[in-house]
């Protein structure tokens, strides 16, 4: 399209042409695209579609909000006068008032909404408003290994179709690559705006079936094991190497899956609450085994809202509690006649996989893949507890076999080799950024590395420190910057650091660096990313909020990258 006034002046120079010059005109032309081998399109602007859908999504790590994003950018592109939220912001009272909604909902832990959407889900469910007159549909994102693939997904669907909501399309279930069902889904949504495709009704629609999981399982030995911090250390973090029986197809960025198992003492302790022997088999879905092996796969440890009241209801209890371990509702419970351990079992969940960032590169190391990870301590009803999967891994006899797979995480890359990153992981949140510095210097990558990391003590807990003196004799490693907060009385961390270093770090951003954080999301990963934002409004002289929106489309060009959890 030409602008006002060159239309203008084109209009005037062929009013004033003759023919003969119109006609070289147009030859000239010809040959001048030719000559720049300039394709010609021929665009025609799609006509604008009324109806206004608004896309709210739920989100634990980012993925959601993604989806979200891109599909709200190509609906514009679209002439679709889209709008999208976070559900935690959205008023439920809206909905009633919407004629068109997009639901993108993540899965998390047992079938969980994400925390941000636990809020929405309950107010949508006790509020009950009247939505006969919205249509929707919904995309629920999710991870195949998990036993309640999308589950959060499903619950929303169903809510929304009780109250009357009618579905446009039915539930999508899009597993870790996600890539093609949402492109997929998003052509099938513009296809019913567009074409104006009468909605289904709002009775049970039959839902595709879950995705087949497209991972690949490994065998392998644990080779060595070593504590990280030295003694003294608050933690026990171990840094765990697994030679694998085959080549292992894994990535800077990628994680690793276990499927912890109970171990023998505490399964004990569950089967002496029934005066059970635990080599009795019994069988359930289809398969057979010992009571003690299904107590030894079944979840068990820190059990989620849903399945606490399950057990209680079964043990005929009431125990009101957010998170419990299996042992906190026995000890309460007077375990009723007609309930044996064959019923527990079947009300109890198989475990999930554990993710553990890959800190190793397949470059450099070989024939093996590297965990960095800390065991898991906590106290709760005044007993000392472990986490499962750290505990199993921390305790996993060195020469034995162990069963894995690789979890590739596609949003979290390094960009090419010749682009300057910055790399900000505390704690475990280091691992991914060893694999980083691990396979950059393997590869003779050009592009410049600065890496914050941060523990409680310099002397107990700075991993991998002779490694990262080497990077930094080598020139791997351009900038190293540590925080070690108990070393001095004012507490330090990484986002002190960063402010230190203010307007070196927002010269690297302005001059391509890619940025990335790992580690805790609350509250390092919070307290980082405000930081950040506070550092480029005042270095760009921009409010926050135009601060936070640099941030926003740093992410959406895949220059910041988050791994938290």
């Amino acid at each position: 399209m030409l602008s006002e006034n060159k239309l203008q002046l084109l209009q005037q120079l062929v009013h004033n042409a003759s023919k003969e010059e119109i006609i070289w005109a147009k030859g000239y032309l010809a040959g001048y695209l030719d000559a720049a081998n300039v394709p010609i399109n021929i665009s025609v602007t799609p006509a604008a579609i009324a109806v206004k859908p608004t896309i709210l999504y739920g989100t634990e790590t980012g993925n959601s909000k993604k989806v979200a994003s891109q599909l709200l950018a190509n609906f514009k592109k679209n002439k679709v006068q889209a709008k999208a939220a976070d559900v935690f912001q959205y008023d439920i009272a809206k909905l009633e008032k919407e004629t068109h909604a997009l639901f993108v909902m993540s899965t998390q832990g047992e079938g969980e909404f994400p925390q941000n959407a636990v809020a929405f889900y309950e107010k949508l469910q006790a509020s009950k408003p009247s939505l006969s007159h919205l249509k929707y549909a919904v995309l629920g994102l999710g991870d195949t290994s998990y036993p309640l693939f999308c589950y959060a997904g499903e619950l929303l669907d169903e809510a929304l179709a009780q109250l009357g909501a009618q579905r446009i399309l039915p539930l999508v279930k899009a597993d870790v690559d996600y890539a093609e069902p949402v492109n997929h889904w998003e052509k099938s949504l513009h296809d019913h705006l567009a074409n104006a495709v009468n909605p289904s009704t709002g009775v049970a629609v039959a839902k595709p079936s879950a995705p087949a999981s497209n991972k690949k399982n490994y065998s392998g030995v644990i080779t060595h094991k070593v504590v990280l911090n030295d003694r003294g250390s608050n933690k026990e973090t171990y840094h765990i190497e697994i030679t694998a029986d085959d080549t292992v197809d894994y990535e800077p960025g990628d994680a690793l899956g276990i499927f912890a198992r109970n171990d023998a003492h505490t399964v004990n302790q569950v089967l002496a609450y029934f005066k059970e022997e635990g080599s009795r088999h019994i069988s359930i879905k289809d398969k057979s085994q010992s009571v003690s092996n299904w107590l030894a796969e079944r979840n068990i440890k820190g059990l989620s809202k849903r399945s606490i009241g399950q057990v209680a209801e079964l043990l005929l209890v009431t125990y009101e509690a957010e998170k419990a371990d299996l042992l906190d509702i026995l000890a309460v419970a007077v375990i009723p006649a007609q309930v044996s351990i064959d019923d527990l079992i079947g009300v109890l969940l198989p475990i999930a996989p554990r993710l553990y960032s890959i800190s190793s590169s397949a470059e450099a190391h070989d024939g093996q893949v590297h965990l960095t990870v800390t065991l898991d301590t906590f106290t709760a009803n005044n007993t000392q507890k472990t986490g499962l999967a750290s505990h199993f891994l921390a305790h996993y006899p060195i020469g034995t076999a162990i069963n894995f797979y690789i979890h590739k995480n596609t949003h979290f890359r390094l960009p090419t080799n010749d682009t300057d990153i910055i790399m900000i992981g505390p704690g475990t949140g280091i691992a991914p950024f060893r694999s980083f510095l691990s396979y950059r210097d393997a590869t003779g990558a050009g592009g410049r590395n600065w890496l914050f990391f941060g523990e409680q003590y310099f002397v107990l807990d700075f991993y991998y420190q002779t490694e990262i003196q080497e990077w930094i004799t080598t020139a791997v490693l351009t900038k190293l910057d540590v925080a070690f907060s108990r070393d001095q009385q004012d507490k330090i961390y990484v986002q002190d650091r960063i402010r230190e270093n203010a307007g070196q770090f927002n010269e690297w951003l302005q001059n391509g660096a890619s940025l990335y954080i790992c580690g805790q999301r609350h509250p390092m990963g919070t307290d980082v990313e405000n930081t950040i934002i506070e550092v480029i409004a005042a270095a760009r002289g921009l409010s926050p909020d135009a601060a936070r929106e640099v941030l926003n489309e740093l992410e959406e060009q895949g220059r910041y990258q988050k791994d938290v959890y």
